[in-house]
Formats: structure tokens, sequence, C-alpha cells
């Protein structure tokens, strides 16, 4: 047996393609909206400065801004419908959905981080960790997407809301966008690039070594014959998509004409009051006597 032929039977599927899509895209647009997101929030901070004026001044990295958010947007709404089409065409379980297995794995992940006990404990196909990483990101944006949308449209906001929630919107979607970008660099890159290399988000697969480590359960149900993905009867499988299909053209297009609506009716903090280009001379009050 080749060394080669021996690592490719040692990875184990991990993401089918639709997955490693919608990663991509919270990749390219989280980072994009933090570059030109966090500048926008320290505005007055010299880095931040440094920032905005090195990408064009702060029209231009408004409006990168809201192309990147509308991006998100629709990249989560292609997450739900391939989690609807997993959850009502091919009948998978929701995998990420909290449990109390959860609860019972981080307290033995710290007795086993503490010395308490030797073994490490067996980890389903998604750990506690991840899924509380991926219901964060859940949460986030859609904190993300409604303080956003009322900045954006802030008249309009008002118009059915107090006033006060303008200010309010600006903390959160300030204050949230910092705790994603901190929670990223901090938990993300350490688990995901510093204590290992994962490369499944980008190669689909899993070395059996990290399989062993962080989902034990699932390297013995995938070596005891149990396949990646359930397999659905043909004819069935093509009744569900012929419905999935009409349900979701007609719910897309609804979704889509909807968001196209809600990021371009409002103008308002985009447009900026035009730069002043001379200087305007302006008197020294005359001190009282």
């Amino acid at each position: 047996m080749t060394d080669e032929k021996k690592t490719k039977e040692e990875m184990y599927i991990r993401f089918r393609l639709m997955a490693r899509i919608e990663h991509f895209i919270l990749l390219v647009t989280f980072t994009i909206l933090a570059i030109t997101g966090l500048p926008q929030k320290y505005a007055t901070v010299p880095w931040a400065i440094a920032m905005i004026e090195g990408m064009g001044g702060i029209e231009l990295v408004r409006i990168i801004h809201r192309v990147a958010a509308f991006a998100l947007v629709l990249g989560s709404v292609y997450h739900l419908f391939t989690s609807a089409y997993r959850l009502f065409v091919k009948r998978e379980r929701m995998r990420m959905a909290l449990s109390l297995q959860d609860f019972w794995d981080v307290v033995n992940t710290l007795r086993h981080n503490l010395g308490f006990t030797d073994a490490h404990p067996k980890m389903p196909k998604f750990n506690f960790g991840e899924k509380l990483e991926y219901w964060a990101v859940v949460w986030g944006t859609a904190v993300m997407a409604i303080t956003g949308f009322i900045l954006w449209n802030p008249i309009s906001a008002t118009a059915v809301l107090p006033g006060s929630f303008i200010p309010a919107a600006k903390a959160a979607h300030g204050g949230e966008a910092l705790l994603a970008v901190l929670s990223i660099v901090i938990w993300h890159m350490y688990n995901v690039h510093i204590k290992h290399f994962n490369p499944s988000m980008f190669t689909g697969k899993l070395p059996r070594k990290q399989m062993e480590e962080e989902h034990a359960l699932e390297l013995e149900r995938l070596e005891q014959g149990g396949e990646a993905w359930p397999e659905v009867d043909r004819d069935v499988l093509l009744r569900r998509r012929r419905v999935f299909f009409i349900t979701s053209v007609i719910l897309s297009s609804i979704i889509v004409v909807f968001l196209v609506w809600a990021f371009t009716f409002e103008q308002t903090a985009i447009t900026t009051v035009p730069r002043v280009t001379r200087e305007v001379f302006v008197p020294l009050a005359t001190p009282i006597p």
C-alpha cells in the first residue's frame, strides 16, 4: 500500500459542498464587514482614520460595508434553504441542535482538562464547541441584520419606533461586531488554525487523528459502516425535490425582492453632506468687557 493511498484512506468525509460554499461566503463577507466596520466604530482614533483614508474615504467605505452586508444576508438566506433541503427533502436530523449530552460533554471535558479523568470524552459529528459557535453566528447575524437595518433606514425606522432606538441600535451593532471579531480571533482561530490546522471546510474531509480527538463517536459510526449522510429512495427523493423546488423558487423570489427593497428604499445613511473644498473664515467672538 503506497503512502498516497494510505493517506486517502485515513481521510473521513466531514462537510459537503453546500456547507463549504456557505462557509466561504461567510468568511469573505465577515472579513470585509470587520475591516470596513470597526474603523467606523472608532472613527476618531488615528488608526481608524488611516484605515478609512486608505480605503478611499468614508463614502466608499460605507458603500463597501453595505454591499458586504447585503451579501451576508443573501448567504444567510442560502443557508436557510440548504438547511430546509436537508431537513425536509433528505429527512436528516439537525445535528447542530443543542442537547443535554452537550452539557455533560462540557462537564467531562473540564474534568479531563483539570486532570480528574484520563480519557477524553467522545464527541459526535459536531461537538459542543462547534454547536455554540454556530448558534453564536446565527444570533450575531440576526442582531447585526436588525440593528443594521435600523441604522441604514433611520427615518423610516423612527416612523414606527421611538427615536431612542437609533442610538440603541448603534450601540448594539458596534458591540456585537466587536464581540464577533474577538470571538473569531481568539476562539475560532485558535481551535481551527493554531491548536491544529483543520482543513475540512476547504477539502470537505478530516484526517483520522483529528477525528479521533474531536469526533470519536462519528469516527466509530463511519468505521462501522455508517453513511456520511442517509440515503433516500430515488422516487421519494425526486417527489420531495419537486415540491421543494417549487416552494423554494416562490419563497426565494419574494425574499430577494424584499431584501432589494429593504436595502435600497432609503439612502439617508449613505449620502453625506458634500465636503468643504475651501477654507471658511469664521470671526472670533468679541469678548465682553
